[in-house]
């Protein structure tokens, strides 16, 4: 901006300044994100999912009933490879910033089992997801999400 006020040259600074950490925990970050939905959730491995999420992780999209913790999100990986075959989730962005990861993402795979109240139904689907993550200790410790649920729903029952 104007050259006697500065302001737009501090705008700058504030959004181009990390919140807290480094580039190489934003890269830790990220991997530990992008490995939790390529590798760990496919292969349904519940050893690899305790070294990258906290005992104490809050999954704020949880189902109703999901129990905290470690254990909730355990339930909810077994629950979808249960309910599905041939899942995988396509990342088409990851960004970190400080302490936290945003992944964008494709979910699919085959309704191949029970998925809660929907009996299988043998459909492929495919859902956009976006995932924020909060990290402590290189582990997931929060978690938001924001899915294309609707799209899903039609998919499995059309």
């Amino acid at each position: 901006m104007s050259a006697t006020t500065g302001r737009a040259d501090e705008v700058r600074t504030m959004v181009d300044t990390p919140l807290e950490g480094n580039d190489m925990a934003g890269s830790d970050n990220k991997a530990a994100a992008r490995k939790v939905l390529e590798e760990i959730f496919p292969a349904n491995d519940e050893a690899a999912l305790r070294e990258v999420i906290s005992d104490e992780f809050v999954n704020h999209e949880a189902p109703p009933g999901t129990p905290p913790g470690l254990g909730g999100i355990t339930m909810f990986m077994h629950l979808l490879n249960e309910a599905f075959s041939q899942q995988r989730w396509e990342i088409h962005d990851v960004v970190a910033e400080g302490d936290t990861v945003v992944v964008r993402c494709t979910h699919s795979g085959v309704h191949t089992g029970q998925f809660f109240d929907l009996p299988a139904s043998g459909r492929r689907f495919s859902y956009n997801q976006m995932h924020m993550l909060r990290m402590r200790d290189s582990k997931a410790a929060k978690h938001w999400a924001v899915r294309d649920d609707a799209s899903l729903m039609r998919q499995l029952t059309a």
